[in-house]
């Protein structure tokens, strides 16, 4: 581990302090205290010796500390791509053809559009499951090849039992997948509970700014736990085959990006905190509101998600009428976000997903109530007077 703290060291910090002290440059008098940004596309090479970089789509020195800071902080080693998506599709890679993945009915909608072109281009079949349901998901195992699991769920907020999934996978020989860009590794540890894959968007909470486009896949280290990583579960060699499509597929992602995003988790203990406080202040205030039908939070982190009264019109007017909160998609960053996220059937065309963010929490329930205030005073009949046609963009 590069910088003041080596990898036996950091297992013993708080997660706070990774975030700070991981991914540092080598001390020493004259050091920086920060990498630097090593914006080279190509490598000099050395006739006599393999050179440890070459081009920049195949490794880097802009990539290793923030791989090294995430790494540390999820237990295992980390990969950073062009963004969530390309992370995702490294991991789902790892499917034969003809293969099967087993997967949430209800995830983040980009994953599951991947997953069902994937499946309507005779690639592999798709098992969709109700992830809440532990029984249902364990029966979809025997005889697939991935599973891909989120907790808690986008934009629904369910949580699954990860302990009993990812235990029920390997007795399976099921390469698991985490989506755990809601959790972050300050709430969740999966390679801990026995994911073999870790996944982040970390244009997320990671970077935490909303200024990045950035994803992430972590593995198990080599050694770590080796008497039940073995074969297709074993980190040292999932880590290569990802790292391997992440070259041919030209999923780098850039040195600007990845710099940026290592600053972003030098703060990310704190903002999550003051997130993850004011997402349950609201939930508690959110409950008692006339307007308000179901309030899904899953008892931690900064996501949570209304159903309001009055259906699609309702909802598209409450993220409309709001000043404070901004009406805009994505998640993670330090300012709040409003948003209707009905994208399949499975999802009520009422849900409006709320992404907490660090402003003053009685001026976002000011601003939010306001807003619920103004679709109560309407009533349930009126409130799609007048308002378009609700947009369902993907």
């Amino acid at each position: 581990m590069a910088g003041h703290t080596t990898d036996g060291a950091a297992r013993s910090l708080a997660a706070a302090t990774r975030c700070v002290a991981l991914g540092r440059p080598e001390p020493g008098p004259g050091a920086p205290v920060n990498p630097p940004i090593t914006l080279s596309s190509t490598f000099l090479h050395d006739g006599a010796r393999e050179a440890e970089f070459a081009y920049v789509r195949e490794d880097t020195p802009a990539w290793r500390p923030f791989e090294e800071a995430l790494g540390g902080l999820e237990g295992g080693r980390a990969l950073a791509f062009g963004s969530g998506m390309a992370a995702a599709a490294a991991a789902i890679s790892l499917v034969p053809v003809g293969g099967v993945v087993v997967a949430p009915r209800s995830a983040y909608m980009g994953v599951l559009s991947l997953l069902r072109d994937g499946a309507a281009a005779g690639l592999y079949t798709v098992r969709e499951v109700d992830p809440t349901d532990t029984a249902a998901v364990v029966a979809a195992l025997p005889g697939a090849d991935l599973v891909w699991l989120e907790s808690p769920s986008n934009p629904l907020l369910d949580v699954a039992d990860l302990p009993a999934l990812l235990t029920a996978s390997r007795e399976q020989g099921v390469t698991s997948v985490v989506d755990n860009t809601f959790s972050t590794p300050l709430l969740s540890r999966p390679l801990e509970l026995g994911a073999d894959i870790v996944m982040h968007s970390a244009t997320k909470y990671l970077a935490g700014h909303s200024d990045v486009l950035l994803g992430a896949l972590v593995t198990a280290s080599p050694g770590e736990n080796a008497g039940v990583r073995e074969g297709a579960h074993d980190g040292a060699g999932l880590h290569e085959r990802l790292a391997h499509h992440r070259h041919l597929h030209g999923a780098a992602p850039g040195a600007l990006e990845t710099w940026l995003a290592l600053r972003g988790l030098r703060t990310l203990a704190v903002r999550f905190e003051r997130a993850c406080a004011n997402a349950a202040d609201l939930a508690g205030r959110l409950q008692g509101h006339p307007a308000v039908e179901r309030v899904r939070y899953p008892g931690q982190g900064a996501m949570l998600a209304i159903e309001v009264r009055g259906g699609a019109a309702a909802a598209e007017s409450v993220c409309a009428t709001t000043t404070l909160w901004a009406h805009a998609t994505s998640l993670g960053g330090v300012e709040s976000l409003i948003e209707r996220r009905r994208r399949y059937d499975v999802v009520p065309d009422s849900l409006v997903r709320l992404s907490v963010g660090i402003e003053d929490v009685d001026d976002l329930w000011a601003d939010l109530e306001a807003a619920l205030d103004r679709l109560a005073s309407l009533g349930a009949s009126d409130a799609p007077g007048g308002l378009p046609a609700p947009d369902e963009r993907t």
